[in-house]
């Protein structure tokens, strides 16, 4: 008896699941190659901008979460100019958004595993 209600319901999620993923397709989209060479000089102006934070000895100094936290916000500008190029670009403010946060992030754990590695290095030849 079981089996005879169960089998049209599985029926039924079936098609509607069939029917969910036919509207949520893929729509490609292109970049042109300008936008993209913009968005990569963008890119590499901010990791150098990050690079030339980690050089500066004032963080050597402090604990390493501390010190990421301060080089990151000193380069936040350079991440401002890089979203204006992606809004210049047309690029939608989601995709420009999520981009720029995932870089954020990214570069994140770098310089914290960078300084970590530096304060442990330091605290060992002490």
């Amino acid at each position: 008896m079981k089996k005879l209600f169960l089998l049209p319901l599985l029926l039924f999620s079936t098609s509607l699941f069939a029917q969910q993923g036919a509207n949520d397709e893929w729509e490609s989209t292109t970049i042109s190659d300008t936008t993209i060479k913009k968005i990569q000089e963008s890119k590499y102006v901010y990791k150098k901008c990050v690079a030339d934070e980690m050089r500066k000895t004032t963080y050597q100094t402090q604990e390493s979460r501390k010190a990421t936290e301060e080089i990151v916000k000193q380069c936040e500008t350079v991440l401002a100019k890089m979203r204006e190029v992606y809004l210049a670009e047309k690029v939608p403010d989601v995709i420009a958004d999520r981009h720029l946060k995932q870089m954020r992030l990214q570069t994140t754990r770098l310089v914290l595993q960078d300084m970590m590695f530096n304060e442990a290095a330091r605290s060992t030849l002490k």
